[in-house]
C-alpha cells in the first residue's frame, strides 16, 4: 500500500493552490478569496472542486498525489483551481464544467486546457468500489451506481440510454 502524501508536500500543494489564485486575482484583476485546501479524496479521481452551500474547497487525494506528486503539481493543482476561478467569474451553473471559459483560465495559468481525466495505474492505491444495479434499455444492459440507483427509487431522477434513447428499468 502506498504511503500518503507528506505534511511538508501538503504545504507545497497548498501553496501553490493559493498562488494559482493569486495569479487569477492579478490576470483578472478582482480578488479571488483564498479557499481551504483539503486531502481527504478517495477513489480515482486525484482532485475536486467542491462547493456545499457558500463553503468552497479545493479536496485532493493524498495517495494519488504520493504516487504521481510531480504531475499532480503540473496538472491537476491549476485544473481544480481553474473551476473556483471559472465558477466565481462565470457563476454556478451558467458555464460547462470543461468549456470555453474553464479552458481560458487554464490556459491564463500556462497550462495545457485538457479536460479529460488522468489515466493513472491505481496499484497499491485505495480505492473506494461502489455496487452496481443491473437496468436494462431497448438495447443493451447497463450497470447503475448506488448514488444513480437510490435516485431512481427516490422518484428524483430517470435516465435515458444514450444509443437507443429509451428509458432504462431495473432488473430485479
Amino acid at each position: 500500500m502506498i504511503e500518503p502524501v507528506t505534511l511538508s508536500q501538503q504545504q507545497h500543494v497548498t501553496e501553490l493552490t493559493a498562488q494559482y489564485i493569486h495569479q487569477a486575482s492579478e490576470q483578472y484583476q478582482e480578488s479571488f478569496e483564498i479557499i481551504p485546501v483539503l486531502f481527504d479524496l478517495k477513489g480515482r479521481a486525484a482532485g475536486m472542486y467542491r462547493i456545499r452551500g457558500r463553503e468552497r474547497t479545493i479536496r485532493f487525494n493524498p495517495y494519488l498525489f504520493a504516487k504521481y506528486y510531480e504531475d499532480n503539481l503540473a496538472g491537476t493543482v491549476p485544473h481544480e483551481v481553474a473551476h473556483y476561478i471559472t465558477e466565481k467569474l462565470y457563476g454556478l451553473g451558467r458555464v460547462r464544467p470543461h468549456g470555453r471559459e474553464w479552458r481560458e483560465v487554464m490556459l491564463s495559468f500556462g497550462v495545457e486546457s485538457s479536460g479529460s481525466c488522468h489515466d493513472y495505474d491505481l496499484e497499491n492505491v485505495p480505492v473506494r468500489r461502489q455496487r452496481r444495479f443491473p437496468y436494462q434499455c431497448a438495447c443493451t444492459l447497463h450497470q447503475i451506481t448506488t448514488h444513480r440507483h437510490n435516485k431512481i427509487l427516490n422518484g428524483k431522477a430517470h435516465y435515458l440510454c444514450r444509443q437507443c434513447g429509451d428509458a432504462i428499468a431495473f432488473v430485479h
